[in-house]
């Protein structure tokens, strides 16, 4: 017995197989073709693991697990009549995380980090008690992004004092 090298069939060298006998016990084997859609369904899960790697490397922090979230959501709806639906869970709590994680100041866009550095110039408490009487004469929906600049530059110098 030997395997061809392109078709990959079982090829059988003995003179006493006969044709009646094929089909039944060792005879029988899986076509080439099986192992063909296997082998191009593992590339394809495998290139869009990649793509999705690729993805998710270009996407911002803070959009990653939303991104992780419709990927596995969306695979548990195509499978959702197998096993692997269960993947429907971790996607869906991955949204739910996208939405309670707090907005980084670090990855936030120019405009704010220019805005917190001009509040950084107002370092001392007498300063920063002038600059809050004066945002409190403003609506809170109007100043709420100096205030929680100001609350965030607060807590990071809090920091550095203890550390």
């Amino acid at each position: 017995m030997r395997l061809r090298p392109r078709r990959r069939n079982l090829v059988i060298w003995s003179p006493s197989a006969c044709q009646a006998d094929w089909g039944r016990g060792l005879w029988s084997t899986r076509p080439a073709r099986f192992r063909r859609i296997r082998r191009r369904m593992r590339t394809l899960v495998l290139l869009t693991a990649i793509g999705l790697l690729r993805l998710g490397a270009a996407a911002r922090p803070r959009w990653r697990p939303l991104l992780t979230g419709v990927v596995l959501t969306a695979a548990g709806i195509v499978l959702r009549s197998s096993v692997a639906g269960i993947v429907m869970i971790p996607g869906m709590l991955s949204l739910l995380s996208a939405l309670l994680v707090p907005v980084n100041p670090v990855t936030a866009g120019p405009r704010r980090r220019e805005l917190e550095r001009e509040l950084a110039a107002y370092s001392t408490p007498g300063q920063r008690r002038d600059l809050e009487a004066i945002l409190d004469r403003y609506p809170d929906s109007v100043t709420s992004e100096l205030r929680d600049i100001l609350v965030w530059q607060a807590a990071a110098a809090g920091r550095g004092r203890e550390g």
